[in-house]
């Protein structure tokens, strides 16, 4: 049955995009604001897919740390979902992506038109510095960046290997509160394969760790709190699923 269900996800998730993508086409050459909300629509489409089909509810919590002004959101990353939550809590949200996903049909066009920052994951300093302007141009006009300081989807319970570069580089320039970002999608949408788990996946937005700190002060600071964080609503989703992660 969980079978079915993952496959019927799955046509799910690229039969709306598909529809959604030639519904919204005409914002293509529209202000940037209308290619925000069919992506926007798109991420509803998603949690609505994941509680319909495969019994998966989706929990967003710690609205309330959430500041005004420029910020840099840092999270987990585990799945696909991840990428498009922002758009269901913030504003504006201007996320660092690999560049190889503006290739893709649909995914890549809306992409570029709401101004996201691709990025060469094996890049150069060259290549990291781009980064930093163009994020800088969009905290300047308001956007909420959105950076994976681990760089690729790491399953739930996996070791953690944070990228100091990207992110330090990002609070120097920006100079603006980090906000971690904690999650256990993982249990129910793994970053690889097809199989999706009922279950209840949580997104906790923490309390912001000041802008300015010393590099080394401000990835303890982020590792030490998004891990813990992390760690907890994983048991907290393994709880709800019954069952434990296979010893590693």
């Amino acid at each position: 049955m969980r079978v079915f269900t993952s496959l019927l996800f799955v046509i799910w998730l690229y039969l709306w995009m598909a529809i959604l993508g030639i519904l919204f086409l005409p914002a293509l050459i529209l202000p940037r604001w209308a290619t925000i909300f069919g992506i926007r629509t798109y991420a509803r489409t998603i949690r609505l897919g994941l509680r319909l089909i495969c019994g998966i509810s989706t929990e967003i919590r710690g609205r309330e740390n959430m500041p005004e002004g420029p910020v840099i959101y840092a999270g987990k990353h585990q799945c696909m979902y991840d990428v498009f939550i922002p758009f269901l809590v913030m504003r504006d949200p201007a996320i660092i992506m690999k560049k190889e996903l503006l290739w893709y049909p649909f995914l890549g066009w809306y992409a570029l038109k709401a101004a996201m920052i691709p990025i060469d994951r094996a890049g150069t300093t060259k290549t990291l510095k781009a980064m930093v302007a163009e994020a800088k141009k969009r905290a300047e006009n308001y956007r909420q960046i959105v950076i994976f300081p681990e760089g690729t989807r790491k399953a739930p319970g996996a070791p953690p290997d944070y990228h100091a570069a990207g992110i330090s580089a990002l609070a120097k320039a920006i100079e603006a509160p980090i906000v971690p970002v904690a999650t256990n999608a993982g249990l129910c949408w793994p970053g690889r394969g097809l199989l999706r788990r009922p279950g209840k996946v949580v997104y906790e937005i923490l309390p912001p760790i000041p802008g300015g700190l010393p590099r080394r002060d401000m990835m303890a600071r982020l590792q030490g709190e998004l891990e813990p964080a992390t760690d907890k609503l994983v048991k907290e989703g393994l709880a709800v699923q019954g069952r434990e992660l296979p010893a590693t």
